[in-house]
């Protein structure tokens, strides 16, 4: 199984169409919020399921804030992150997914992509479609593949500029 997995677009998708294009085949897109009212598009251009949680930035959404989701043999918590307070540290966040049992927790929001796998727990931030802020400032986002023994494997993976 593969999964897409993308944060704060922000209704900009030049950079999400050539993810699309790229990662091919895909099981599974994961939307970690701010998609500003763009889930339908998104949606329609993924060619695969998908699943979106709202942010920060969908004023008036009917998203959810956040999905437990099964993929494979692990249980997953997907939010956007500023619910958690995110932005000062990840702590918060890990206990709350740690307490509903999950074996990894994906978040937006800090614009940051960010992987750290914990004793218990995988910690998965993909960056931003539009706006990174890390340093470099390149559009991020994150493929986690299933192996064919049942085990996830994660990479960060970054747009680059004139493709």
């Amino acid at each position: 199984m593969r999964v897409l997995i993308v944060s704060d677009t922000h209704s900009n998708h030049a950079n999400l169409k050539k993810v699309l294009k790229m990662e091919r085949p895909r099981d599974l897109l994961i939307h970690l919020g701010d998609s500003e009212g763009c889930e339908s598009y998104i949606e329609e251009i993924a060619e695969c399921p998908v699943e979106i949680v709202s942010g920060n930035c969908d004023f008036f959404s009917s998203l959810s804030q956040e999905k437990i989701l099964e993929i494979g043999k692990y249980k997953v918590m997907i939010t956007h992150g500023h619910y958690y307070n995110v932005n000062v540290g990840i702590e918060d966040i890990k206990k709350e997914a740690l307490g509903r049992g999950c074996d990894i927790v994906m978040f937006g929001h800090t614009h940051r992509p960010f992987l750290d796998y914990s004793r218990n727990l995988i910690v998965l931030n993909p960056g931003s479609m539009s706006y990174p802020r890390q340093e470099g400032k390149c559009p991020s986002y994150a493929v986690m593949e299933i192996d064919e023994n049942g085990e996830a494997h994660f990479k960060l993976n970054y747009v680059k500029r004139g493709l």
